[in-house]
């Protein structure tokens, strides 16, 4: 029978397509990854990789065996975090994957008051897009997400932290920027600049320009919301942009400035995702309550739920 050890590098080898990065991230020599794996394809009794001087590739009974062992080492992962949570719960390491637009505007804000009071308790961040972290939450890779709500998808288990704002941003000369708040029906006509399609937000603001009337740039879009506010800066157009990012990138800027919608603003809802039936469930509900319990004194801009 093939070992877990095996396994974990076939998995590394297909999730890196080398053999030198897939060494890397499992920790160990190139010349081991290979012979482990060399050593794997002897007891299944088939070729699971095909190597050459330029490339890697995955065969498709390796890829088929990559799917099966991916289970497997999430099943091996979950007893581990079984055993160790019921021992010292949030005191060991959760691999989170969080979206572009709330990564480096809410983790500064809750990061600290985590480690002060969970000193043991560590944080492996990866952002992405939203479908490319689902992924890797669902093969193990991660295990716990960030997200704006809802998410479709079989076997996801949420909780909702708090709602976001949406303001508007415009240039300082901008017209409505002598204006303490923008109606919805002020932006008729006027030119939104979004996120590229893939995000959430871009999904968000598209529904928000078909129902205000206001027209969605379809020939600039931006790869970040930093690259948003300067087009911005440029009086490419307005853009609508998230409270937690305003508050971080915009409140401080004489560039660009940002105002509140008028009446209730358009929101979105953030929260946590993890797969269902997760060991760490219960950890995650009691991390949940701490950045609720953060987010209360360090974010008045949103509104925390639960």
């Amino acid at each position: 029978m093939p070992s877990l050890k095996q396994l974990r590098y076939l998995v590394a080898l297909d999730d890196h397509r080398s053999f030198r990065r897939a060494a890397e991230a499992c920790h160990v020599t190139q010349p081991t990854l290979s012979a482990q794996l060399k050593e794997l394809e002897l007891k299944l009794g088939g070729g699971l990789v095909e190597r050459s001087r330029h490339h890697v590739i995955v065969t498709p009974l390796g890829r088929q065996i990559c799917e099966r062992a991916r289970r497997v080492l999430r099943e091996v992962d979950e007893i581990a975090a079984l055993a160790q949570m019921a021992q010292r719960p949030l005191q060991s390491t959760i691999r989170i994957g969080v979206v572009q637009t709330l990564g480096s505007y809410m983790l500064p804000l809750i990061v600290p008051d985590l480690h002060d009071s969970h000193p043991a308790l560590k944080l492996y961040m990866r952002e992405g897009l939203a479908d490319y972290l689902l992924r890797g939450l669902g093969d193990g890779a991660l295990d716990l997400l960030f997200l704006p709500l809802p998410v479709q998808g079989a076997g996801m288990a949420t909780m909702p932290l708090f709602r976001e704002p949406i303001a508007v941003v415009m240039p300082h000369d901008h017209p409505f920027a002598a204006c303490d708040a923008v109606a919805p029906d002020q932006l008729r006509g006027e030119t939104i600049l979004s996120l590229e399609p893939g995000h959430r937000l871009y999904e968000q603001v598209r529904r928000l320009c078909d129902e205000y009337g206001a027209e969605l740039s379809r020939d600039y879009e931006g790869t970040s919301l930093d690259t948003l506010r300067q087009m911005v800066a440029m009086g490419m157009g307005l853009s609508l942009m998230p409270a937690l990012y305003v508050k971080s990138e915009v409140a401080h800027q004489d560039i660009v400035v940002a105002r509140p919608f008028r009446g209730t603003p358009p929101a979105r809802t953030v929260g946590m995702v993890w797969r269902q039936g997760t060991a760490r469930q219960d950890e995650f509900r009691e991390l949940a309550a701490l950045i609720r319990t953060i987010l209360k004194d360090r974010a008045p801009e949103i509104v925390v739920l639960g």
